[in-house]
């Protein structure tokens, strides 16, 4: 999943300060390395496809760490929605668009969705094409569409702080799907 066909336009984002995303993300976007949000979330996506490609639906299924946790396929079609939602904020945003928006509950759409009965190889298939539909709208970014702020769930963001919005969020769940749901499977 590479941006290559970006390379000779793209702008790398820079890495957001304070104040271009919401305060409590900064923990998470701390964790994500170097200054580029591309190169950052396609990183991340050989990660994840990495540790969990290999695996099978019976391995994974109905797979979860504690009572009450989602499993891992719920956390991985999290992660999917998630990140649409995100790559529409950040559309509206780098396009200008001055509108307020909405927040969402993420428990809702995880209760609202399917997928444990998803086979683990379509919600991968679908994590990709997420993944690389928000990659090249990144990659084809100005440096002023990274810069552009918008009101997002309350809070005052930029594209690029969204974009990282969207790698340390998936950090923090990789390290708990590494940690608590892959560790031990044979």
């Amino acid at each position: 999943m590479s941006s290559e066909m970006f390379s000779v336009a793209r702008v790398p984002s820079g890495r957001p300060a304070a104040g271009e995303f919401a305060a409590y993300a900064a923990p998470d976007i701390e964790a994500v390395e170097g200054d580029d949000a591309v190169a950052a979330l396609e990183a991340q996506a050989e990660q994840v496809l990495t540790l969990l490609a290999p695996l099978t639906d019976a391995q994974v299924s109905g797979r979860t760490y504690a009572a009450g946790k989602w499993t891992l396929k719920e956390v991985l079609g999290h992660l999917v929605d998630d990140e649409r939602i995100f790559a529409y904020r950040l559309l509206c945003v780098a396009r200008g668009d001055t509108r307020p928006l909405a927040g969402f509950d993420e428990r809702a759409y995880v209760q609202g969705a399917r997928f444990e009965a998803q086979p683990l190889v379509a919600l991968l298939g679908e994590y990709r094409a997420v993944r690389a539909a928000t990659v090249a709208l990144l990659a084809s970014l100005a440096p002023d569409e990274w810069r552009r702020r918008g009101t997002v769930n309350g809070y005052e963001a930029t594209v690029r702080g969204l974009a990282f919005h969207v790698a340390g969020h998936e950090l923090r769940h990789l390290r708990a799907l590494r940690d608590r749901y892959v560790a031990g499977l044979a």
